[in-house]
């Protein structure tokens, strides 16, 4: 099996934190955290630049001894160094690195001082008053220490996005319905619109004297006030979300903004820049000096920098300053942009709305088409369609358009690829279909070339228009089934296939790194709802989040034109 970027940037962490658990030389640590970052976020498949000799030393951040070290992860599966480092630690000691609230520093620090070499020696110091006797150590830490021990909590929690939008927006309401509260803004992943959010970083402005952290902890969600200051109190949520809340003062509000916003290396790399033009940049504003320059907006902390201001979503150090500083940002798409909706399902097959409910749904949006798209037969628990229930729908479909003025149904089929790279429906149908979505719905465990060319081959039928949820996952429910995305993304440019980019939140399916690399390589993308009903359509803004974190701009998508030109660009020679 083909090691994958993901593998080869997971041992480079693993083997930074150990480096920092023995107490190496900082440059060293951070040299392996730059070099995963670096191999986690590249478009193509190390394995296949490793394949075709290219010269790693090439790939930011990657030097000989590291270029020597990732050739050897592919070509054996595994690293000399991890493996000797590994050794040096009980085994307990290395999972200890996985507890929210613990890192390196720290770990190393638990095993020195108590010889704490395992989870349970962790709850036995801890239960006994005795962390606080180290530097760092509070009685909040180590409480917090504790309630993930409880909890069997070995790393950060997460929820979707969609979760963590539907609990931020009914408290920053709270909030800001409060006499004297300005602002009220949720900065951090959320912000950057993550599939994945682990806390919520709210920041406020207000007037003189507004008793703002005591109308924040009253909240009826709040299951636990973890802390009540002046300035910043913290909260758990019933649902078990914690959330900080800052007051800032509103000549700092842009820096704060910015700074709690990240991510991380982003701001560390925004810092780098500012100390090489003598400035200092922190959550308080741009100085020289003693002096402020800036704070008050984000713009003024990017214009410090000679740079244009970068869109939340882009801020991940994956080449946004250097765009920037080039002339060369995206444009990214939003949701106007938008002019119809390219997977929908009715009651036909396991929709929960009827087809005009659907189309009036998509009208109210103002968008130009909607293309239905049963389930086919194969998928006998989603009520697939055969060819005869499919002909009475288009059936139904023409009728209909023959009603509407200014929109247009599209017949479609969300149609199965088989294991043999064959599609579900003959031609003979698929040609009557102004579109077909193709998917993969079963044996999601093939090995990755098999599954790859599985799908190539379904592609090679002029019929074959867009590849639905591409890899397949479900976020924190099941993994994207193993594909070597480079060479079907090729494939897909080469045939004239599009990629998906599903909106629905469990899946956002390409993920961002995907979106990049699909754009990257010039393959054409539609961001589509798969709604299965006329309220899932809402969910095109979930789709238009994922593709601005992938740098995707409008020209990338399909559905941002008008019908004419859309059916023009499906058509396969």
């Amino acid at each position: 099996m083909a090691v994958q970027n993901a593998d080869i940037a997971e041992i480079f962490q693993r083997i930074a934190a150990l480096l920092e658990l023995q107490g190496a030389n900082p440059f060293r640590v951070r040299a392996y955290r730059q070099a995963a970052r670096t191999i986690n976020d590249l478009p193509q498949s190390v394995a296949s630049l490793v394949e075709k000799g290219s010269d790693l030393k090439d790939l930011p951040h990657i030097g000989r001894d590291l270029a020597a070290k990732i050739t050897a992860i592919v070509e054996t599966g595994k690293c000399e160094t991890l493996e000797k480092l590994k050794t040096q630690f009980p085994p307990g000691l290395i999972d200890l690195l996985h507890i929210k609230g613990l890192g390196p520093k720290r770990v190393a620090a638990l095993y020195q001082q108590f010889d704490i070499k395992d989870a349970n020696d962790l709850r036995r110091v801890a239960a006994a008053g005795e962390l606080q006797q180290l530097p760092g150590f509070s009685d909040r830490s180590v409480q917090k220490i504790l309630r993930a021990l409880d909890a069997g909590d070995a790393a950060e929690k997460r929820v979707m996005w969609v979760y963590a939008q539907g609990v931020a927006l009914p408290l920053l309401n709270w909030l800001k319905k409060f006499s004297g509260v300005k602002r009220a803004t949720v900065a951090g992943s959320f912000r950057r619109k993550r599939e994945t959010v682990g806390d919520l970083d709210i920041l406020v402005t207000c007037k003189k004297d507004t008793p703002v952290m005591q109308r924040f902890v009253e909240y009826e969600e709040v299951a636990e006030v973890v802390s009540k200051g002046s300035t910043r109190s913290t909260v758990i949520l019933r649902n078990g979300l914690q959330v900080d809340l800052r007051l800032v003062p509103e000549t700092c509000y842009g820096a704060a903004l910015h700074y709690f916003t990240g991510a991380k290396a982003h701001n560390i790399a925004v810092r780098e820049r500012g100390i090489k033009r003598g400035l200092k940049i922190n959550e308080y504003g741009v100085f020289k000096g003693d002096k402020r320059l800036a704070g008050r907006a984000e713009e003024d902390v990017y214009k410090q920098l000679g740079l244009p201001y970068i869109e939340p979503e882009i801020r991940e150090n994956r080449g946004e300053l250097e765009a920037a500083q080039q002339g060369k940002l995206p444009r990214l798409i939003v949701l106007t942009d938008i002019h119809g909706d390219l997977h929908a399902h009715t009651r036909a097959s396991d929709g929960r709305d009827t087809l005009e409910a659907m189309v009036e749904a998509a009208r109210e949006k103002g968008y130009d088409y909607l293309a239905i798209t049963e389930h086919t037969k194969h998928l006998t628990i989603a009520h697939g369609l055969d060819e005869k229930r499919l002909r009475k729908q288009c059936e139904e479909i023409d009728q209909l358009n023959e009603r509407l003025k200014g929109f247009t149904v599209l017949k479609s089929a969300e149609v199965d690829i088989l294991d043999d790279g064959s599609l579900d429906l003959p031609d003979s149908i698929l040609k009557e279909l102004d579109l077909t979505v193709c998917a993969v719905h079963y044996k999601f465990d093939l090995p990755a070339k098999i599954q790859t060319e599985r799908i190539i081959r379904a592609m090679d039928n002029r019929h074959f228009n867009i590849l639905a949820h591409p890899t397949g996952r479900l976020i924190d429910e099941r993994e994207p089934y193993k594909l070597n995305m480079e060479r079907l993304m090729n494939a897909a440019r080469e045939k004239g296939c599009i990629l998906e980019i599903n909106s629905q939140p469990e899946r956002l399916d390409l993920n961002d790194i995907h979106c990049r690399m699909a754009k990257d390589l010039g393959v054409k993308l539609a961001i589509s709802t798969d709604s299965h009903s006329a309220k899932q359509l809402d969910n095109m803004r979930f789709g238009i989040a994922q593709a601005r974190r992938g740098w995707v701009e409008r020209g990338n998508v399909i559905n941002t034109r008008p019908l004419k030109m859309l059916k023009k660009m499906l058509k396969r020679e």
